[in-house]
């Protein structure tokens, strides 16, 4: 849960770098919140939260790819149906390196 609400903190910054930990359990728990919201058939909050964590959900998948030393314009490949997705999700679930140009490795940190 720290991990979704440090994303919700760097709402907005596109700098730096998170680690696979931080990435996927910020995922996770967006999507129990919409697919409980949904099953509860308060679809209306559900677009509602998705349209709050827009935002964040790109500054943290953008600081993801940062940490495999990708742009986070990569965010675009999502846009190409199906293989896009497929190559960003492989992108994502790579492991970061050492340092480079976007900081130092986080897992370095911890």
């Amino acid at each position: 849960m720290d991990y979704f609400v440090g994303a919700l903190k760097k709402y907005a910054d596109f700098t730096g770098r998170a680690c696979r930990k931080e990435y996927w359990t910020f995922v996770l728990i967006y999507m129990m919140i919409n697919i409980t919201l949904v099953v509860f058939g308060l679809d209306v909050i559900s677009a509602l939260v998705s349209l709050v964590l827009l935002v964040p959900s790109i500054s943290i998948t953008t600081r993801r790819l940062h940490d495999t030393g990708r742009s986070g314009w990569w965010q675009l490949l999502v846009l190409i149906p199906l293989i896009g997705f497929i190559i960003l999700i492989l992108f994502l679930a790579q492991d970061s390196g050492g340092r480079n140009i976007y900081g130092v490795n986080p897992k370095a940190e911890i």
